[in-house]
């Protein structure tokens, strides 16, 4: 029979963190992970350190690949175009745009037609037809003054 070295061990444990990772993304199995397989690669070259020591050395690792990740790592994955943080927020991207009124705005509440469906709008009182510019959203609210 053959015996199984402590540094494959932990390969398999970082290959089970890193399975992990796969099946539950959230970048935080994945560098646990990545510090076990540093340990298996530790061990290889140093296999005389007590269990101790590789579980003080696992658990600074870990925390190193965890806070390189989050310092440097992560800030440059989030960077985004301008603008893009209003993506999935159609009314938002409404802000500054103008609209004609399909209904005239009477004690402050009216509508537009916005593509091919209407918004609701709040601003002053004003006729039918007028162009209106988005101010605000509040909901689906779109809160409107009159375009210059």
């Amino acid at each position: 029979m053959w015996e199984l070295s402590v540094h494959y061990l932990w390969w398999i444990l970082a290959l089970l963190l890193i399975a992990g990772e796969i099946l539950v993304p959230g970048y935080f199995m994945l560098w646990i992970g990545l510090a076990a397989a540093a340990m298996g690669v530790l061990l290889w070259l140093v296999p005389s350190l007590s269990l101790l020591a590789q579980a003080l050395l696992f658990a600074v690792l870990a925390i190193i690949a965890c806070v390189i990740y989050a310092q440097w790592l992560r800030p440059g994955l989030q960077r985004r175009e301008p603008g893009s943080e209003r993506l999935n927020r159609r009314a938002e991207q409404m802000i500054g745009q103008r609209y004609e009124l399909i209904e005239p705005i009477i004690h402050g509440r009216g509508k537009v037609r916005v593509g091919d469906g209407q918004w609701l709008v709040s601003g002053p009182d004003l006729p039918l037809g007028s162009t209106v510019e988005v101010e605000a959203v509040d909901g689906s609210l779109l809160k409107v003054r009159a375009a210059q």
